[in-house]
């Protein structure tokens, strides 16, 4: 098995919907704002080789959507899924299997095209699409509150293409088990990955950054903050105490990191690349 961390592009987002109740000077320490009050965000993904599979989590934000779509964003830098994979030697036809933590359109919006007839399709063609059911059910009957999250041309091209199966449980046939968080947003799934002697755990939008350690430090778009508080405490001392590395899909400025415990709770210990600590 090889690990390989997969630039999709960057955004930025408010970054007080980022970081709920906490107060801006308190989040700004480890999130500086720009003059619009959002903060820097990635959308990164992990591919994994093992054996004759090559398995993407999640596939960012796509490009299919109207330039007043993105304009809220302020998409910056020059990333792209498809350049990530081809510097890589790879092409979106060699992807296997696509895993999605959750179908919000950052963790989406990529593996849906709009091909040259204007028609949607997979930017995949020979992957196959894994979504916890319960989410499926969640996202394509979505509550208002999350709505616009879950935009259906990013979501209903995945069942209508054929590719779609879906999990019920944290077992998965991919080589590895997932944990389910129910704070965020309904059944979000975390790969728990072995590599090398380490486990890694794709933390998603349970810790999207690294300013998000501390506990009370919950998304204003999480739809059950009180559970992603408990969520995130319980996972967090079991990631300390078995020296989990976590890895960051919107964190701009830090892809990996490992965790210590302190007087004031699980922190940051040390911060890294997968490329550089594995290789």
């Amino acid at each position: 098995m090889r690990l390989y961390a997969i630039e999709t592009g960057n955004f930025k987002l408010d970054g007080g919907a980022m970081f709920g109740v906490v107060p801006k000077p308190l989040w700004e320490r480890t999130n500086p704002a720009d003059e619009n009050n959002r903060i820097d965000m990635a959308a990164r993904s992990l591919l994994i080789e093992d054996g004759e599979r090559l398995i993407l989590v999640d596939t960012g934000l796509g490009n299919k959507q109207s330039d007043k779509f993105f304009s809220h964003y302020a998409l910056w830098g020059e990333h792209s899924l498809a350049r990530s994979l081809n510097k890589l030697g790879f092409h979106n036809d060699d992807i296997t299997d696509v895993v999605f933590t959750h179908l919000h359109f950052d963790h989406c919006g990529g593996a849906i095209v709009r091909n040259k007839k204007g028609f949607y399709e997979p930017a995949f063609k020979n992957a196959r699409f894994w979504s916890h059911k319960d989410h499926w059910q969640w996202a394509t009957a979505p509550n208002v509150r999350e709505k616009a999250s879950f935009l259906p041309e990013n979501i209903l091209p995945i069942k209508e293409s054929g590719q779609l199966n879906l999990l019920d449980d944290s077992k998965t046939p991919l080589g590895f088990d997932v944990l389910l968080m129910d704070g965020h947003t309904e059944k979000q799934m975390l790969p728990k990955i072995e590599y090398k002697g380490k486990t890694i755990v794709f933390s998603a939008d349970l810790i999207p950054t690294a300013g998000h350690l501390p506990v009370p430090y919950v998304m204003g778009y999480d739809t059950r903050p009180l559970l992603s508080l408990k969520e995130k405490e319980s996972f967090l001392a079991e990631a300390v105490e078995k020296d989990y590395f976590l890895f960051l899909e919107h964190d701009a400025h830090n892809e990996m990191i490992s965790l210590k415990r302190t007087e004031k709770g699980v922190r940051l210990a040390e911060s890294f690349t997968l490329d550089s600590y594995f290789h």
